[in-house]
């Protein structure tokens, strides 16, 4: 059978936990989320952004689009803009790995790279100067409804499904938060004692991918009644669980993942029983060139 590219967005696999969930009671699930077609969870938003906005007529072929992105969206984005013929600009810190910058150029997009210390922020704020300026049209992920709703029709309903109903906890790094407040919505209305576990980085810990939004640039798309809980994890701890993931569970993934991974074990010790999935929200091998994996 045939497909689209864009046929096979979604329904990744759960993976269970075999070493570093260490309770018996408790069953901990990853969700492979590398396994999209880009290579992230961020196809899922990509593509429904990118379809919700063709459909509205907010942009089409004509338009020029753009987007501040830290690596995952921006390769999402400009994987499924090729596929529509929509010319984007990307723009990211200068710090991002090179792998990012050299697929989002492969899928045709122009890259942009601000500096590396004005962070993402910069990158924002560049953006939405030449949306005001030269007239681009921003997908705005951060304030994007297609966002969190492409978690809410595709990862909620396939966390549900594939666990039978059974899951207690799910536990997501929050980016742009799409990903939980979708998800979130959704498995709260199937069971509202579901616990939603949102993980961010510790003080002054730089974990690309997990982000403590200054005021001024919290996502718009976050509402924090949908997260029961947020804890926090170390730079030492993501990069400890990722490398662990890799070598002990076969499961190849970046730092961010590697932060929820390290929150959803430490969640795990703490429970007498419970079904918890993880979401691992991209592959490892686009950090190769940093220092994660030295």
């Amino acid at each position: 059978m045939s497909h689209s590219i864009l046929d096979i967005i979604g329904n990744t696999p759960l993976v269970i936990s075999k070493v570093v969930n260490t309770n018996p009671n408790v069953k901990l699930l990853f969700k492979l989320e590398g396994n999209n077609p880009g290579g992230s969870v961020k196809d899922r938003a990509a593509f429904n952004m990118i379809k919700g906005g063709l459909e509205r007529g907010d942009f089409d072929t004509n338009s020029k689009l753009i987007e501040a992105t830290s690596g995952n969206t921006g390769i999402a984005l400009a994987m499924i803009a090729g596929i529509y013929g929509l010319d984007i600009e990307l723009v990211m810190p200068e710090n991002s790995t090179k792998e990012r910058v050299q697929t989002m150029r492969a899928y045709g997009a122009k890259v942009t790279l601000t500096p590396a210390d004005v962070g993402i922020e910069g990158a924002r704020d560049y953006a939405e100067l030449k949306v005001k300026e030269e007239g681009y049209v921003m997908i705005n992920q951060f304030s994007n409804d297609d966002n969190w709703k492409a978690h809410y029709k595709s990862t909620g309903p396939e966390i549900w499904k594939d666990t039978q109903g059974e899951i207690t906890h799910f536990v997501s790094s929050m980016g742009t938060t799409g990903t939980i407040m979708g998800t979130s919505t959704y498995l709260k209305e199937k069971n509202s004692n579901i616990q939603i576990v949102g993980v961010q980085p510790a003080d002054e810990a730089k974990i690309p991918g997990i982000r403590k939004w200054p005021e001024e640039y919290l996502p718009k798309i976050f509402n924090p009644k949908k997260v029961d809980t947020v804890m926090e994890v170390t730079e030492e701890e993501a990069r400890d669980m990722a490398k662990r993931l890799a070598k002990e569970e076969g499961i190849f993934a970046g730092m961010s993942s590697g932060g929820a991974a390290a929150a959803a074990v430490k969640l795990a010790q703490s429970l007498e029983k419970g079904v918890i999935v993880s979401i691992v929200c991209d592959r490892g091998d686009r950090y190769l060139s940093s220092d994660l994996f030295d």
